[in-house]
């Protein structure tokens, strides 16, 4: 029978973990009809000789909720052979949403996701109201990758409670509307619902997100969804204190699993420079817990923030930081040399992830000619330098008003033991994934996560397997998440499938700045190397890297 597509003499690395082989793959009508030595011919044959061909990544902790508005590459992540997505993680996002909560809903993307608020408004196109028609207006957009959706609790609070939902917890009678309008999203195809208890996560206004305010009835309420459709997960944002998890935590883990009785998937597991067991320990406490499904999420990454100040975001995640976000330059400028502003930054710091951290944040750029020499020395060394040793957080404010906010830093906040990173990467019980896609566009891009750990762990360090680290990105998040046909190369699977060139596929350390977002808006993005052809649903949507146009991708349902 003549095949749409024929690729020969690939290497086959099927996403199971089974050793890898050399096999033709033919697909028909967007699914794979035959693996093995094809005789038939197709109306389009890729020779993947050399090459390795595996099932299409599937990324599970995006935030492309607004950028599917005008992105329908999904970039950075379909650069790197990710052929489905899921969004709507930490409780946050853009549906349902009433026409006059609009303003709200945005500012909590601005202060969760760090995008600024010019690029939403021009950005976001707003053709929905409900979470199923904000599901159907991304089909009928058209995507170059598959979609799928988590519902976040905070815009449903908004939905029912308005501002109020703020600033307490639901009503029984509002509860009761709330899971009836999360009914109607999992019944339409949502995968389950997603929430948060961080305390960084702060929305409109700086007040806490919406979802935070939510009671143990109302969670019970929600998860009773899932268990009445007996179908979806629930995502949560759990850890308050970074690479700890702590007992109220653990209780909250197993009241969602036992209210829901469906799976749960939490964040995150980050390795802590100066706290070497903090990781291990979690993963020790939560294990009971994590055989009975609540799965945590970690990343391959080191986390590498690129930190600028011109933009208000630099800290967005931070509650003391809040004045600044949203605010112009010269605003901007008085702020950052207001001593009590100052103050309560660095005192908030002091007790978070910074804590200690000063020599790993370095200067990458400056705007001065004559302060050039600053680049690639860590704030440590310039607090030294200077005679400015304990004040390292106010000297870089000074830096920043000194070059007119044109100067920028980076700094490794997680994951930069290589020796414990590889333990964990090596351990089964987390899932792979946080690569924050969409999200804090100015600070950071880990979209490049799965091509890094090809690269890095499996061909620079030969840490883990090749067929090891493709079931890990393939079909362990697609099992979870319950997206049927995906994450195999198997007769009768949906035809998502990247090759790519073992000897070269990877990603760098850190992104590059584009301005691209909608009004030139600044964002990070992450090239790939070494992915040659990706296809969707048995459509090429990159051809030797380079993107075709088309628009295969379709909406994932529950």
């Amino acid at each position: 029978m003549p095949y749409d597509l024929l690729i020969k003499n690939g290497t086959l690395v099927d996403g199971t973990g089974s050793p890898r082989r050399t096999a033709d793959v033919a697909a028909k009508d967007g699914f794979i009809a035959e693996i093995g030595k094809i005789k038939d011919g197709a109306a389009t044959t890729i020779d993947a000789e050399g090459l390795i061909v595996a099932p299409g990544f599937v990324d599970p902790h995006t935030h492309y909720d607004a950028q599917i508005c005008w992105d329908p590459q999904m970039t950075s992540s379909s650069w790197h052979g990710v052929t489905s997505v899921v969004m709507g993680n930490c409780g946050v996002g853009l549906a349902p949403c009433r026409p006059e909560v609009r303003e709200i809903a945005a500012h909590d993307l601005v202060n969760v996701e760090g995008i600024p608020i010019e690029v939403l408004r021009r950005g976001i196109t707003w053709d929905w109201e409900s979470f199923p028609s904000y599901m159907e207006a991304a089909g009928r957009r058209g995507s170059a990758i598959n979609l799928s959706f988590l519902a976040p609790l905070t815009p449903f609070r908004h939905y029912v409670m308005g501002e109020e939902s703020m600033e307490r917890a639901a009503t029984a009678r509002e509860t009761e509307k709330i899971a009836a309008l999360l009914h109607e999203a999992v019944a339409a195809g949502a995968l389950g619902f997603s929430h948060t208890t961080g305390i960084q996560h702060v929305g409109y206004k700086g007040r806490p997100l919406a979802c935070r305010l939510a009671d143990r009835a109302e969670l019970s309420a929600y998860a009773h969804v899932l268990r009445d459709l007996d179908k979806g997960v629930i995502e949560i944002t759990l850890t308050q204190k970074f690479g700890h998890i702590q007992d109220h935590e653990l209780e909250l883990l197993k009241f969602l699993l036992e209210e829901s009785g469906r799976r749960v998937t939490w964040l995150a597991i980050f390795d802590l420079e100066d706290q070497p067991q903090a990781s291990f320990e979690t993963l020790q406490r939560s294990d009971e817990l994590i055989r009975l499904g609540a799965i945590p999420q970690m990343t391959c990454r080191p986390l590498i923030a690129e930190i600028e100040f011109k933009s208000g975001m630099a800290f967005s995640l931070m509650r003391a930081w809040q004045p600044a976000v949203g605010q112009p330059p010269e605003k901007l400028k008085q702020l950052y040399a207001d001593p009590d502003f100052r103050r309560t930054v660095t005192d908030e710091m002091n007790r978070g992830v910074f804590r200690r951290n000063w020599q790993r944040v370095e200067v990458c750029d400056v705007g001065k000619p004559e302060l050039r020499s600053l680049i690639g020395k860590t704030m440590a060394q310039i607090a030294k330098e200077r005679g400015r040793e304990g004040h390292e957080f106010e000297l870089m404010l000074d830096l920043a008003i000194e070059n007119d906010l044109n100067i920028s830093f980076t700094q490794a906040l997680f994951n930069t033991n290589e020796g414990r990173l590889a333990k964990l990467l090596s351990d089964p019980r987390p899932m792979i994934g946080l690569s924050d896609a969409g999200a804090h566009v100015s600070l950071l891009c880990d979209a490049g996560y799965c091509t890094y750990l090809l690269g890095h762990w499996v061909r620079e360090l030969e840490a883990i397997s090749l067929e090891y680290a493709v079931k890990r990105i393939t079909s362990e998040p697609a099992d979870f998440f319950g997206l049927k046909d995906r994450g195999r190369l198997a007769t009768g699977n949906k035809a998502d499938i990247t090759i790519f060139d073992a000897g070269k596929v990877g990603s760098a350390r850190r992104g590059t700045m584009k301005n691209d977002l909608p009004g030139g808006g600044k964002r990070l993005v992450m090239p790939a190397t070494g992915v040659i052809h990706t296809f969707v649903n048995g459509v090429q949507v990159y051809n030797n890297g380079r993107y075709t146009g088309a628009t295969p991708g379709e909406v994932l349902r529950s």
